[in-house]
C-alpha cells in the first residue's frame, strides 16, 4: 500500500483541511486536546449538544459518514478518503464518540438487513446526529457469552413482546434508538432461537438505569424491557437468525473500535518530551525511550492493520475476525501507558485534579477509564479465542453445551 497522497487525495485533503478550519468549534480545542480515552467532558457547556451541532454542521456541508451512500446522508467516498478525512479532523473527532455505535456497528447492520423504507428513514438523521442510538446485547447471566442471553421475545401477532435485562449497554440515557438481539426460541442450540429487532428507547416498558463507574461518570447503564412491544416490521433477519446478523454488528464493531481506539501514545511521548522527573527530562531517560520505542512501534501497527482492513472494505469484503486484533491490542496498551505514566509523575500520580500541572489528570482518567475498554467489545479472552479459531486456525474450546437445547443448558451447580 502506497501512503503518499496522489494528486486527487491532496485535493481533497486540502480541501477537508481549509473547511475544518474555517467551520470547526475552535473554542473547544484546548478541552478537547486534553481529554483523556472516553466521551469528553466539557466544562464549558454540554457535550452532547456540542457533539450534535458540530455532527450536524460536518452533514449539511457534506462531511459526515463520508463512506456511506448518498441516499443514506454519507458522499459515497472512497475509504482512503475517509482515512484523510479522520486525520484533518484530529480532536473535534472525540466528538463523535456518542455517535460511533450507531454510525459505526448499527448502520452496517441497518444497511444489510432493513427494509429499504427503514433504511431512507433511520440513516439520514444518524448521520447527521440528529439520532443517537444503542446496541442492546450484554446481560448479566450471559457474561462474555453474548450467545447465553435470556432476554426473550415472544411473537403476538404482528408483534413482538421483550421481556427481559441487559447491561453495559453504553449511551442507553440519552439513546433515541436501540438494536436488540433476544430470544425468540428457547428449545433451539443458543446460538440458534436468536432474533434481532430495533426498537424505540422511549417505549412504553423501557427503563434505563445509568451505572455509576470508578472514573464517576456514567456512561454504561442497565435497561430493563417489561412487556415492551415491538411491530414485527422492526424485525432485521428472519426470525431464529439473530446470531448471524449479530455477526454484521459484531465483526463492524471491532472494527470501529479497534481502528479509532487512542493507545494514550501521542499524549505520553509529548508528556515526556516536557515533563522533569528531578533528574532531567523524562525522554533522556534511556529506561523511558525503551519504553516509548515499543509502544510507538506497537501503535503504528495498530494504525496501518486498521488501514489494511479499510482497503478491504473498498474491495467490497465485510470486516473480518482479524480486526479482533486492533481492539485487544489498542486496549492493553491504553492500560499500560496510562499506568506509566501514573508511575512517571511519582506521588502526584495519585492526585485526579485537572488542575494539577502534571498533564491535567489526563493519563488519571485514562487510567480509570482502560478496564472498560478491555471488556467492551468483546473481552480480551473473547477477542483471543477468535483470533486463535479463525485467524490462526488454532482447535476451537471444548463447549460442553454443543448442539444442547438453550433451555436444557445447566444454569447453576447441584
Amino acid at each position: 500500500m502506497n501512503f503518499d497522497d496522489t494528486p486527487d487525495e491532496s485535493r481533497f485533503r486540502a480541501e477537508a483541511r481549509a473547511w475544518i478550519q474555517a467551520n470547526a468549534p475552535k473554542h473547544l480545542l484546548p478541552e478537547l486536546e486534553l481529554a483523556g480515552f472516553g466521551q469528553p467532558a466539557l466544562r464549558t457547556g454540554d457535550v452532547i449538544a456540542a457533539s450534535k451541532a458540530w455532527q450536524k454542521t460536518k452533514a449539511d456541508a457534506g462531511w459526515a459518514c463520508l463512506h456511506w451512500p448518498a441516499e443514506y446522508g454519507g458522499r459515497g467516498a472512497s475509504p482512503i478518503e475517509r482515512v484523510i478525512w479522520q486525520q484533518e479532523e484530529g480532536p473535534y473527532a472525540k466528538l463523535a464518540g456518542i455517535f460511533i455505535i450507531g454510525q459505526g456497528m448499527i448502520a452496517p447492520t441497518l444497511m444489510a438487513y432493513a427494509a429499504e423504507p427503514h433504511k431512507r428513514r433511520y440513516l439520514p438523521p444518524l448521520a447527521s446526529g440528529a439520532e443517537i442510538w444503542c446496541q442492546l446485547f450484554s446481560e448479566p447471566a450471559a457474561g462474555s457469552d453474548l450467545a447465553g442471553l435470556r432476554t426473550r421475545a415472544e411473537q403476538r401477532g404482528d408483534e413482538w413482546v421483550i421481556n427481559g435485562q441487559k447491561i453495559w449497554t453504553s449511551g442507553a440515557h440519552y439513546a433515541d434508538f436501540g438494536m436488540i438481539l433476544a430470544r425468540t426460541d428457547p428449545t433451539c442450540p443458543k446460538h440458534d432461537g436468536l432474533t434481532m429487532f430495533f426498537l424505540d428507547m422511549k417505549s412504553p416498558g423501557v427503563e434505563v438505569r445509568p451505572i455509576k463507574q470508578v472514573n464517576g461518570q456514567s456512561g454504561f447503564n442497565e435497561v430493563y424491557f417489561n412487556d415492551v412491544r415491538v411491530p414485527d416490521h422492526q424485525r432485521l433477519g428472519a426470525v431464529g437468525q439473530g446470531w448471524r446478523v449479530s455477526l454484521t454488528t459484531l465483526m463492524n464493531e471491532r472494527l470501529s473500535i479497534g481502528a479509532g481506539m487512542p493507545t494514550g501514545f501521542p499524549e505520553l511521548l509529548a508528556f515526556c518530551r516536557s515533563f522533569d522527573t528531578g533528574a532531567g527530562l523524562a525522554i533522556d531517560d534511556p529506561a523511558v525511550r525503551s519504553k516509548l520505542a515499543t509502544w510507538a512501534v506497537r501503535t503504528s501497527g495498530l494504525k496501518y492493520t486498521a488501514y489494511r482492513s479499510i482497503s478491504a472494505l473498498s474491495k467490497g469484503q465485510t470486516p473480518g475476525p482479524e480486526n479482533s486484533i486492533g481492539k485487544l491490542v489498542a486496549g492493553t496498551t491504553l492500560q499500560e501507558i496510562a499506568a506509566f505514566a501514573l508511575d512517571l509523575q511519582g506521588a502526584s500520580g495519585v492526585l485526579a485534579d485537572v488542575a494539577q500541572p502534571s498533564a491535567a489528570a489526563r493519563f488519571q482518567a485514562m487510567l480509570l477509564r482502560s478496564p472498560a475498554t478491555r471488556i467492551e467489545g468483546g473481552t480480551d479472552e473473547i477477542l483471543r479465542n477468535i483470533i486463535a479459531e479463525r485467524v490462526l486456525g488454532l482447535p476451537a474450546d471444548l463447549r460442553a453445551d454443543r448442539g444442547m437445547p438453550f433451555n436444557q443448558i445447566p444454569t447453576r451447580s447441584r
